[in-house]
């Protein structure tokens, strides 16, 4: 009894570690806790004894257990938006932030679009710095294969843009300050950073009854967001077809983007993708460090 205490003891200073891998891995708090949870059982019916790195046995088990949950996902052909709506936007405020502050809404929707090998080849490689010989056997690859698997994550996760870095770090500018006074249901500062002739288009998954496709003019626009701020709450700057652009993703889950266009310091037009197909087709990735 007195080595098993121990043993759990052992587990638990390895806890965080597993629930942050097997989060980026599953995009889930519980189902992460779910594999932590297998990762323990398995490690309790084991003899350890022959154990020398323990939090990178761990590693390796939760990591097999989150492959078959990603499989298993994979093979059901979960439809996530189809379980996404208007309540979406009032999910667990802490788990929320588990989810802006570990991996961000941008990464975790390309997260969602990798297959279960890649994800975890990248995941592992990536942000948590395994060796790729190590991340061979649980994905049942070649060490080669395996670099190959991560280097197309990379390459989707990261996006390409033609825009050149100054013209980033000005649409990043305009985009923060509109998210920011969307946030904050501030007319006036919406109207700063909208230009005066603004239109904004949506689809009709975005609009709640009444509303209309087009809305053009400062002042009719800002209104609208104000009414609608509680959305924002989610809302995270991302890349979008490789410019400066908004995701909305309640947990983890893309629900809409906002393709925007900003010319001489202002947001002169922005496009709400909302439909589930269009949101297939865009190009997300994180924002350039």
């Amino acid at each position: 009894m007195q080595a098993q205490d121990m043993l759990a003891r052992r587990f638990e200073t390895h806890r965080g570690h597993l629930r942050a891998v097997a989060y980026r891995m599953l995009g889930s708090v519980s189902e992460a806790d779910d594999a932590v949870q297998e990762a323990w059982l398995r490690l309790s019916r084991h003899d350890v004894g022959d154990v020398e790195n323990l939090v990178g046995w761990l590693t390796t088990v939760v990591s097999r257990i989150c492959l078959d949950m990603l499989r298993s996902r994979a093979a059901r052909r979960e439809d996530p938006l189809d379980e996404l709506g208007e309540t979406a936007y009032d999910g667990d405020p802490e788990h929320e932030a588990v989810l802006i502050d570990s991996v961000g809404r941008a990464l975790l929707v390309v997260l969602d679009t990798l297959g279960p090998d890649e994800r975890v080849a990248f995941v592992l490689h990536d942000l948590f710095a395994v060796p790729f010989d190590q991340i061979a056997p649980i994905v049942g690859r070649t060490t080669a294969t395996t670099k190959k698997l991560a280097s197309r994550a990379r390459q989707r996760a990261h996006g390409e843009t033609t825009a050149t870095a100054t013209e980033l770090a000005e649409q990043r500018h305009v985009v923060e300050a509109f998210l920011a006074a969307a946030r904050g249901g501030d007319l006036d500062a919406l109207l700063a950073v909208l230009a005066p002739d603004v239109v904004r288009v949506a689809d009709t998954a975005a609009l709640t009854a009444g509303m209309p496709a087009v809305v053009r003019g400062a002042q009719a626009v800002a209104k609208e967001i104000v009414l609608l701020q509680r959305r924002s709450r989610m809302a995270e700057l991302a890349m979008v077809n490789g410019a400066v652009g908004i995701l909305v993703a309640p947990r983890g889950k893309p629900l809409l983007a906002l393709v925007v266009t900003v010319r001489d310091d202002r947001v002169a037009a922005y496009d709400v993708i909302a439909d589930p197909a269009r949101l297939l087709e865009l190009d997300l990735a994180e924002l350039p460090q």
